[in-house]
């Protein structure tokens, strides 16, 4: 097609789409239309059912999904140990925090369609918290026994979907939700009510023409109606519904007379709830385009057809005349090296010449002038001055905030490189527009956990902007917090006016940052000049030679004790260096090893995996993390070198497996785990792995399968609740997971089981 001539090509496209048309019209309306409309009609009639009935239990189920993972936020823990109203009401603090729960919930309903009131009822309590009524005493808000006998009805640890009317004389679909121990910590009921008009929507959205809906529950009672007055009256005495659901088949329809009109009747039962979809619409009314459509397109077949062929060369010849003529001048103009194609080919491969060329134009300068500020900034921070740095920062003085995640370490271990990359497009951007008017920020991400907030404003006025800024680097630590799961520390530098000293002042916050290995994590630090000398130099030459006396004698609670003596002398000694501080630790940690090889012990099997131990130290925070890495090297020394640890390893075992055992539903942090166990981390790796051959996650993932493999088999729970219920927080991981262990997904194991049995 690409090498036949434009005109040609024009002139057949417009013949067949003016015959061929034709053509199928004509043939369409013959008698096998006539014959097969009904059957048409009718599975149109059910596809557009089974949209309905599909958008509706969509939306009732992001309705209760919504409601679930509110309950999962734990949101009503603030207020579960208010069990009266006056108690509630006692203080400002309890009320803020009922308003807290009124305002989840207020925004829970605000992103759902058709929800005439949300209330959650505490168990026990005499109030109730609803959108409607706010917080209310029990007495005052509508009757709440009704729920009790709903919730007999309840499956597994969903909520159920109940038809009703309230006492404004709403009809409504309320939606009863208990919170208890498999749901929530707080105990209590969460009732959903969805307009019954809101429902109607859903099942009315397809339907055409003179239609009714019904929505029916399992006995008949009827739900939705386009009559409000058959609401919750018995659907089984309408003409045909008992017929139609006595059919036996989940779906499909009928075709019945009614008053001398022909009708035809659709339904469809959701296996979710049991609930029958049922339309009623008019065979006669829907019939009528089908018989009007065969008469006309009768009639127009042969004038369009001889008209076609006639039109499609005149217009083939007028429509492809512009086109021909932009060929010729493109062509001589460039060479796109375009040969033996017609028009339609050359300028379509000239178009995303052009269209490439320009994207990568615009793509190219905004890269460019982002990178050129970048570059910029951090060439001042090094301490040049380029040319540009006037027009980015207009004023005259600088002040430099770092911004670092604490136990970056951590951090790092538990996202992946796109995740940070992420975060860290977010924290730059977020910082630049979190600062007052008057001041120019950039911020570019400095190194490793570290990122540099340049501050520029005017002269003269550094002491007015000291509460604004320290306002500010309050909600960038709170709302880093938030982004990235992790507390952070700022260090701030004084301030200067020459962008010479920017790279000084970078200096100065960095070592307040280095101040946070005394002051811990999540602190604000400003920069205090200070004498060099004022500094005091001190060392623990005694302390180690104690640690290593206890260590010849395995007496791990005279190490533990000496550890927390150094680490006391420390937080004691204010102006004490960051230097020194890591010469001291690096220093234990120096002896420590040359005492063990000096006296014949191999050091390569008790620090194996640690990696460098030096740079390890190096990374860490504060004083706790390095005492606590201590605390377990040391452990593990005495551990392996005591030769009547076997028993206990045996024990450890034991308590390690019964422990994933007894807790593989949960979250598992391995570090906390082995706390409390009282064992290290790594010693209780070796552990599991000379026990079963697994690592600890493969044998947790292990236990967990095993678990769900029973639940598919013996329980009716859905693919995502088992996934729940096993400790996998999405169904992604868990079919993963589940593929690596059985070789098949988890619907294709339950299928193989039912089978077999």
């Amino acid at each position: 097609m690409k090498k036949i001539p434009l005109m040609l090509q024009l002139a057949l496209i417009l013949f067949i789409i003016m015959a061929v048309p034709t053509a199928f019209l004509t043939w369409y309306s013959g008698e096998q239309i006539v014959k097969n409309s009904e059957a048409a009609i009718g599975e149109t009639t059910l596809a557009g059912l089974n949209a309905n009935r599909k958008l509706n239990e969509n939306a009732m189920a992001n309705l209760a999904q919504d409601t679930s993972r509110l309950a999962a936020t734990k949101i009503f823990d603030r207020i579960r140990s208010f069990k009266t109203y006056d108690e509630l009401n006692s203080n400002y603090t309890n009320v803020s925090r009922a308003l807290a729960v009124l305002n989840e919930m207020r925004n829970l309903i605000r992103q759902v369609d058709g929800v005439e009131s949300f209330y959650f009822y505490l168990e026990d309590s005499d109030y109730v918290i609803s959108t409607d009524e706010g917080i209310t005493t029990l007495e005052r808000y509508e009757p709440i026994d009704w729920t009790a006998e709903a919730l007999r009805q309840q499956k597994g640890i969903s909520g159920v979907w109940v038809p009703r009317k309230l006492n404004s004389g709403v009809n409504v679909v309320s939606y009863v939700y208990p919170l208890n121990r498999l749901s929530s910590t707080t105990n209590g009921l969460i009732v959903v009510n969805v307009k019954e008009s809101q429902i109607g929507k859903y099942l009315h959205a397809t339907e055409i023409g003179d239609s009714n809906y019904l929505l029916l529950a399992p006995d008949g009672n009827i739900i939705s109606n386009k009559d409000k007055s058959l609401l919750l009256t018995d659907g089984l005495e309408l003409p045909f519904l008992r017929e139609v659901l006595a059919q036996g088949a989940n779906e499909g329809y009928m075709l019945r007379e009614l008053e001398g009109k022909r009708a035809i009747y659709a339904w469809s039962r959701s296996a979710l709830s049991g609930w029958w979809y049922v339309t009623q619409s008019s065979m006669d009314e829907l019939m009528i385009a089908s018989r009007d459509m065969q008469r006309n397109i009768v009639l127009l077949t042969g004038a369009i057809i001889l008209l076609g062929m006639v039109i499609a060369v005149f217009l083939a010849i007028w429509l492809s005349r512009p086109v021909r003529q932009l060929v010729r001048t493109i062509r001589s103009k460039s060479d796109l090296g375009v040969v033996n194609r017609n028009e339609l080919a050359f300028l379509d491969m000239a178009f995303k010449r052009l269209q490439e060329e320009e994207e990568s134009l615009s793509r190219l300068l905004k890269e460019r002038e982002q990178d050129t500020h970048s570059l910029a900034i951090h060439r001042l921070l090094r301490g040049e001055v380029p040319e540009l740095i006037n027009g980015i920062f207009p004023e005259s003085c600088y002040r430099i905030a770092v911004v670092s995640i604490d136990q970056y370490r951590r951090y790092v271990g538990k996202t992946n490189f796109e995740t940070r990359s992420y975060h860290r497009y977010l924290l730059v951007a977020k910082y630049d527009s979190l600062f007052p008017e008057g001041i120019t920020v950039r911020s570019v991400y400095h190194y490793e956990g570290c990122i540099a907030v340049v501050l520029n404003y005017a002269s003269g006025r550094q002491e007015q902007l000291d509460s604004p800024i320290h306002q500010a680097l309050e909600v960038i630590r709170e709302q880093t917090r938030e982004l990235i799961g992790h507390t952070v520390t700022i260090g701030v530098s004084g301030g200067t006016d020459t962008p010479e000293m920017v790279s000084q002042r970078l200096f100065e916050a960095m070592e307040m940052i280095k101040r946070r290995m005394i002051v811990g994590g999540g602190s604000i630090m400003y920069w205090q000049n200070e004498a060099e000398n004022s500094r005091k130099y001190i060392d623990f030459e005694c302390s180690e030679r104690r640690i290593l006396n206890f260590l010849d004698t395995g007496n791990l609670e005279g190490i533990y004790k000496e550890l927390e003596n150094i680490r006391s002398q420390i937080r004691a000694e204010e102006s004490i260096s960051y230097d020194n501080i890591m010469f001291i630790y690096n220093q234990l940690m120096g002896v420590t090893i040359k005492h063990l090889r000096e006296n014949h012990i191999g050091t390569g099997r008790m620090i194996m995996g640690r990696g460098n131990v030096y740079t390890i130290m190096a990374e860490m925070d504060t004083l706790d993390e390095l005492e606590e890495y201590l605390l377990e090297f040391f452990g593990e020394i005495v551990q392996s070198l005591d030769s009547g640890s076997a028993p206990g390893e045996t024990n450890y075992g034991e308590r390690i497996i019964h422990y994933l055992k007894e807790h593989y539903r949960e979250e598992i942090v391995f570090e906390d785990m082995a706390k409390e166990i009282g064992i290290s981390y790594s010693y209780m790796r070796k552990i599991v792995y000379e026990m079963t051959g697994k690592s600890m996650i493969d044998y947790l993932n292990q236990v967990r399968i095993e678990k769900a493999k029973q639940l598919l088999v013996d329980s009716g729970l859905t693919i995502k609740q088992i996934a729940a219920e096993v400790g996998y927080y999405n169904v992604q991981s868990f079919n993963r997971f589940f593929r690596k262990y059985e070789g098949m997904p988890p619907s294709s194991y339950k299928s193989v089981k039912n089978k077999t049995s």
